[in-house]
């Protein structure tokens, strides 16, 4: 049987919206008895080594997205062959030479993508969509790693990519680095978070980056009751979860807003 559907006015508006209450786990992906089944992005920035081999481990399809493959080719030194991407793509600006040529002679398909208007993550993000529908892939999941440390402006552009995602894919895409993890939640639906892991650290926010959100949440310390998030207003920075009792667990976390919104929330590293 699937996820009970149910109908709720939204935002005081006449019409009724119906939505799904699918639940979703952000940091499934991390946990050795995760379910989810993903496909994993490496972007051009340091790789987490705990988070590689677990990510690696489980991904269905593996990809790189220009430098990424630099960061790839230094943390698997020595075992490189049991570490090979099914593509990497880019404009190839970043790679390295003698990078570029290992994975090329080890039969790695390599993709030349010349659009200066996209990022390397934009155009790799669109050729894996293409492989996952191409291949026929059940995949839950798009799991990205790197993109939100070191450059300000090269953060911002991630969250950018996942505008751009809106219209490439239904699948919920997560970008993790170091304690952050990021997920630009679709407009016009309940999202239902499920924050009780144990990966979880101890604050979240909302973010309207795209623009001005109407938002209605529960499940936080502080919860918006179809508020206005707006730059220059009002920005639910620092929040955290509602307390619950230790042997209950953490309630859901849900979310409506009228426009695409980012959830982040911090990882609790073990």
């Amino acid at each position: 049987a699937g996820s009970p559907v149910h109908t709720k006015k939204l935002f005081g508006q006449n019409k009724i919206l119906t939505v799904m209450d699918d639940v979703f786990t952000p940091l499934d992906c991390l946990l050795p008895s995760g379910t989810q089944k993903f496909c994993l992005l490496i972007l051009n920035q340091p790789l987490d080594e705990d988070y590689f081999h677990q990510l690696w481990r489980k991904a269905t399809l593996k990809a790189c997205a220009d430098g990424g493959a630099n960061h790839l080719y230094n943390l698997t030194a020595g075992k490189r062959d049991s570490f090979l991407p099914d593509y990497i793509s880019g404009d190839f600006d970043s790679i390295k030479p003698e990078v570029k040529e290992f994975y090329n002679n080890k039969k790695c398909k390599l993709i030349e993508t010349e659009d200066q208007d996209l990022t390397d993550f934009t155009k790799c993000l669109s050729i894996l969509v293409e492989e996952i529908k191409k291949q026929r892939l059940q995949v839950d999941t798009i799991v990205i790693l790197g993109g939100l440390a070191g450059r300000f402006d090269q953060t911002m552009a991630t969250v950018e990519t996942l505008f751009h995602a809106l219209n490439m894919t239904d699948l919920p895409i997560i970008v993790i680095q170091g304690f952050s993890l990021a997920y630009l939640l679709r407009p016009c639906k309940q999202h239902s978070l499920n924050v009780n892991t144990g990966l979880e650290g101890d604050w979240c926010s909302l973010i309207p980056v795209g623009g001005p959100c109407n938002t209605i949440t529960t499940g936080l310390k502080w919860n918006l009751n179809n508020q206005l998030l707006q730059f220059g207003k009002l920005v639910s920075t620092s929040n955290t979860y509602e307390s619950h009792d230790p042997q209950e667990g953490r309630k859901l976390v849900t979310v409506r807003t009228d426009q695409p919104l980012l959830w982040s929330m911090g990882i609790r590293k073990k």
